[in-house]
């Protein structure tokens, strides 16, 4: 896929309709490492490059610096998905993936919980104006 608006919103699609297969599929109640797993492999079943816990360099004062911080779902290198299994989606989640986006470069990414009973409940797009 080239990189682009469009292709920005068709992956965000795809993302999505994965995420909801998935929940449908599995409910709520189990580990963001098993809702990772099974939304990587549908989303590879659909065609798209995934690669999953991507390490996130910092980048400070010239240097850069491993700190440990890693990408939940990285798909076509250019959307970004982060996945809660918590009660309720926090301000710091937010932040996080917003602070993940600017480190990366990315515009567009995704932060999903799955501990909902309805998974549009859990959704949160997230837009980094670069």
């Amino acid at each position: 896929m080239r990189e682009g608006n469009s292709n920005h919103e068709e992956i965000g699609k795809l993302i999505l309709d994965s995420a909801m297969k998935v929940h449908s599929a599995l409910g709520c109640g189990l580990l963001e490492s098993a809702y990772e797993a099974c939304l990587a492999h549908e989303l590879v079943k659909r065609g798209v490059a995934v690669e999953r816990q991507v390490a996130l360099p910092v980048i400070y004062d010239g240097f850069t610096i491993d700190a440990g911080y890693r990408v939940d779902i990285l798909v076509e290198k250019i959307v970004m998905v982060e996945l809660k299994a918590v009660e309720r989606i926090l301000n710091v989640h937010q932040a996080q993936i917003m602070s993940y986006l600017k480190l990366s470069g990315c515009k567009l990414g995704y932060l999903l919980n799955f501990n909902v009973t309805h998974l549009k409940d859990g959704i949160k797009r997230v837009v980094n104006g670069l």
